[in-house]
């Protein structure tokens, strides 16, 4: 009888981004297994257990956090594939959200919301932060957005880290799009605003990276977030282990998973415009244009005429009403895509698209593929 591998899994439980790596290990499992999978529990950053060392497994996948993570799991001897950015150096094959894509969705998200202001707050101790805040940095460049600042606490205290956002934030030019380099730091930029009397997200706009949907709503105001795509990133990394423990060469390179998309929650609900009319149309257009909202729909939310909306939206933002309210609309339906098993013709239904066929020929049009393979590209499962 053929062997069942034995996998370790060092992936903490305690955050949205590990649990969604376990489910897309999980799902290669079903697909291609079984193994037999040793999970215990332990927090983020946690010294490699003592059973490892005398362990009888054949692979590992883990969060390697730190330089003595990857000294113990280097003296297992056995395959190692890592599914954390925190260190500079590679050390095993590693799987990871993509930097650069994480960063120009969150600097393209702020920069349609009008902003001209930006800054970074970051994380020193992870290697991620760093990159995430030199991508966006350099997004926000490229896209004409200006100089971007960047901040670090020194780590400490909750009370103490707070504290020093809330002074720094008072020195920026206002409006400004903060990007928080996870959302639980971006949970700490909105306590510091509240503690700088700054209002969010007329004063400052905050998104954080993960999408961790129960600490991004438990926020005050609810956290807008980078969504990962951690289930495909499990899937990657337990495809890879599968390669490594069957005996073949598994180079020690870095495989970047692109995110899904941006879910818009109230701390960047805002249309930084001088025209309040631009504004509120703005807004009108975000809150109703998955349900299928027209150009005569906003006419009559924001009264004006025609060729005025026209006109000042183009000089506000850059582009026109209509092409304002099909880019929302395809940005809900990738999310649809990506978030449920719902079949195209229900999701252009869900969108206010009369027919399946135009959806389709519109996202062709958008995106360059179908709505379905681009599903298949962005779920949970290997390329």
């Amino acid at each position: 009888m053929k062997k069942t591998p034995k996998v370790a899994l060092l992936i903490e439980t305690s955050n949205s981004y590990a649990r969604e790596l376990l489910h897309g290990v999980r799902a290669w499992v079903r697909e291609n297994g079984p193994w037999s999978i040793r999970l215990t529990e332990q927090g983020r950053g946690a010294a490699v257990p003592a059973w490892l060392s005398g362990w009888d497994g054949d692979g590992v996948i883990a969060r390697v956090e730190s330089e003595r993570i990857a000294r113990g799991l280097r003296m297992t001897g056995l395959p190692v594939i890592d599914v954390s950015a925190a260190l500079p150096r590679l050390v095993f094959a590693r799987v990871a959200t993509a930097a650069v894509g994480a960063a120009q969705l969150a600097a393209t998200h702020l920069l349609e919301r009008g902003l001209t202001n930006f800054a970074y707050c970051g994380d020193r101790r992870f290697h991620w932060a760093r990159l995430r805040g030199e991508a966006f940095a350099r997004a926000i460049r490229v896209m004409g957005g200006g100089r971007c600042a960047s901040f670090t606490p020194v780590p400490g205290a909750v009370d103490d880290e707070v504290g020093e956002i809330a002074r720094w934030l008072k020195t920026l030019p206002r409006p400004v799009g903060v990007l928080a380099c996870l959302d639980l730091r971006g949970q700490q930029v909105l306590a510091a605003c509240r503690l700088a009397g700054l209002t969010v997200p007329e004063e400052v706009a905050v998104i954080g990276v993960h999408n961790d949907e129960l600490l991004c709503e438990l926020c005050d105001p609810p956290l807008s977030s980078v969504i990962p795509n951690a289930q495909r990133a499990g899937y990657e990394a337990a495809a890879l282990l599968a390669r490594a423990m069957a005996g073949k060469r598994v180079p020690v390179v870095l495989h970047e998973v692109a995110p899904q998309g941006v879910a818009a929650r109230q701390s960047t609900d805002l249309a930084a415009v001088d025209d309040a009319k631009i504004a509120g149309a703005v807004r009108f257009m975000r809150q109703q244009a998955a349900g299928g909202a027209n150009v005569g729909d906003v006419l009559r939310a924001v009264p004006m005429a025609r060729t005025a909306l026209e006109r000042r939206f183009k000089a506000a933002l850059g582009t026109t009403p209509h092409a304002h309210l099909r880019k929302l609309r395809i940005e809900r339906v990738k999310e649809l895509l990506v978030s449920t098993s719902l079949p195209v013709g229900e999701i252009a239904t869900a969108t206010g698209f009369e027919h399946t066929e135009y959806l389709s020929a519109m996202f062709r049009r958008e995106c360059g593929v179908s709505p379905r393979e681009w599903r298949a590209q962005h779920r949970g499962r290997s390329a």
